[in-house]
């Protein structure tokens, strides 16, 4: 068997994997620097959306790369920004697949207060630039709030100087929100106070607070730090209920006091801001009841005042009414000459019209219509003839002028005016015809109405003695033969009427013979 040649040996040094080796390094450096310390300046900073969070630590001439886990990123009391100056404390670590070193962040901490002053100055310019510190934002406060909500600490001096003077001013019911004031678990309570009592039902089991005092005492920048942060500003500008915002002494300011609705300098400012004196609002309600009394008995005396004058510059009553008597008397006079004038002019045209209605000038009248309309009849078809004629005549004169077909289309032409005016002529015929027929009509219907047996018909009768009509109850005795015509026709009684018998004279009385 061939035997291979193995390389030269490099002496003692061990061979490592890439891993073995990653290990070594890391194992080296987590043991060496177990826990740092490192002030730098915050570069370039990433949320992932993992919820980790990644930034950068720089100097002048290096840079060191940060992790913090998405559980250690709750524990923060500060969030790194671009720009800040931070003492950052964590352990160094490395990162194998990238062959890079790296610097697990457990706690950010701003180095010193002008670093914070920076920070805060630029949270504010960045908030103000979206319209947070708008005026037009602002809500009035509520004059006289039934239920006031105060996001404090339930412990310290600040609770109890609110209710201390809305107790001497006008007690009110309170409903305290307890909340951290200092420290990392302070941001994020204050802001879930105040959207806890938005979130209240008003009318509810526990009502609903009509204004909110977000309260704590003075403190250095650092104390106050927790009303710094953008969560807690974005939940004083979004809400819905007024916000007074009383946090430090007058000289302390915070970001809250920017976005709130109204900012007291300390803490009983705001409960004196929250509800007026009652002694004063009793005091003004009596005086504007006192004002209010006289005014209404200097009103009503002003009105009296008036009317009495305006009562001497009216006229008296008598006076109103004398002319509208007159003309009534005036008028009253003539209203019977002007009914009788009018009743004897009616009865004049009346007369005229039954005149001029009898059935003898209404039969004249017919008769004289059946005569124009006979006429027209017997005129219309010779001149309709003698029309067809001439327009033929017309149209053989024409045609012998004309080349053969211009007198075929003349002919095509002449027919076709000859039948349009045969058309319009019978047409202009029969409408005449009907509108005589339609007159003739009308006439006999008037006729008809105004004769006697349309009266027969409404339940009258004609009484006649001896051929002529009986008018009165003298002539009917007088008459030898009675008929009477009724609508459907005409009864003749059996005899004259009979004459009514004389009485005969009573016996002489002759006595009693007993």
């Amino acid at each position: 068997m061939d035997l291979i040649d193995e390389p030269e040996s490099a002496g003692n040094t061990p061979e490592f994997t890439v891993s073995e080796l990653s290990g070594a390094v890391k194992r080296a450096i987590e043991g060496e620097f177990g826990h740092v310390r490192v002030k730098a300046e915050v570069g370039r900073v990433v949320r992932a959306r993992s919820g980790h969070l990644y930034f950068d630590l720089k100097d002048d001439r290096n840079v060191l790369a940060c992790t913090t886990w998405k559980g250690q990123v709750a524990d923060l009391s500060v969030i790194p920004e671009e720009g800040m100056e931070v003492v950052v404390h964590g352990r160094m670590t490395t990162f194998g697949s990238q062959s890079k070193y790296q610097l697990n962040a457990t706690e950010v901490a701003v180095a010193g207060v002008g670093a914070l002053m920076a920070m805060l100055d630029k949270r504010k310019k960045a908030l103000e630039a979206e319209g947070l510190f708008a005026a037009d934002r602002k809500q009035p406060l509520p004059f006289l709030p039934e239920v006031i909500g105060v996001v404090t600490s339930p412990t310290g001096a600040v609770i109890r100087d609110i209710l201390h003077r809305l107790r001497d001013r006008f007690p009110r019911k309170v409903l305290v929100w307890p909340v951290a004031v200092q420290g990392k678990a302070c941001a994020p309570q204050v802001a879930a106070a105040i959207d806890g009592f938005n979130a209240m039902t008003p009318g509810g089991a526990l009502p609903r607070p009509d204004l909110i005092i977000v309260a704590r005492g003075g403190g250095s920048i650092e104390d106050l730090w927790g009303f710094n942060e953008e969560v807690v500003a974005r939940a004083a500008a979004a809400s819905q209920i007024p916000l007074i915002s009383a946090v430090g002494h007058e000289t302390d300011t915070t970001l809250i006091d920017y976005v709130s609705d109204r900012r007291a300098p300390t803490p009983s400012a705001a409960a004196e801001m929250a509800v007026p004196v009652r002694l004063d609002l009793l005091a003004a309600v009596d005086q504007m009841g006192a004002r209010a009394s006289r005014a209404v008995t200097d009103g009503v005396a002003r009105k009296k005042q008036r009317v009495s004058d305006l009562t001497r510059a009216l006229p008296k009553p008598e006076q109103l009414v004398e002319d509208a008597q007159q003309r009534y008397d005036y008028w009253s006079e003539r209203l019977d000459g002007a009914l009788i004038q009018r009743v004897q002019a009616g009865r004049l045209r009346l007369g005229e019209a039954s005149g001029l209605l009898r059935p003898s000038i209404l039969g004249t009248r017919l008769a004289q219509g059946r005569e124009r309309l006979g006429g027209w009849q017997a005129r219309l078809a010779p001149a309709l003839s003698r029309a067809a004629g001439q327009a033929g005549r017309d149209l053989q004169q024409q045609a012998r002028r004309l080349r053969i077909g211009a007198i075929q289309d003349f002919q095509a032409r002449g027919r076709k005016d000859l039948d349009a005016l045969l058309g319009r002529l019978s047409t202009a015929a029969k409408t005449q015809t009907d509108r005589q027929r339609a007159q003739l009509m009308a006439l006999d219907r008037m006729r008809e109405t105004l004769g006697y047996r349309a009266t027969l018909q409404r339940g009258y009768a004609v009484v006649r003695g001896d051929g002529e009509v009986v008018t009165s109850a003298k002539a009917a005795k007088a008459a030898e033969a009675i008929e009477i015509e009724f609508a459907d026709g005409v009864m003749k009684p059996a005899g004259a009427l009979p004459k009514p018998k004389k009485a005969k004279p009573a016996p002489p009385d002759q006595g009693s013979l007993f």
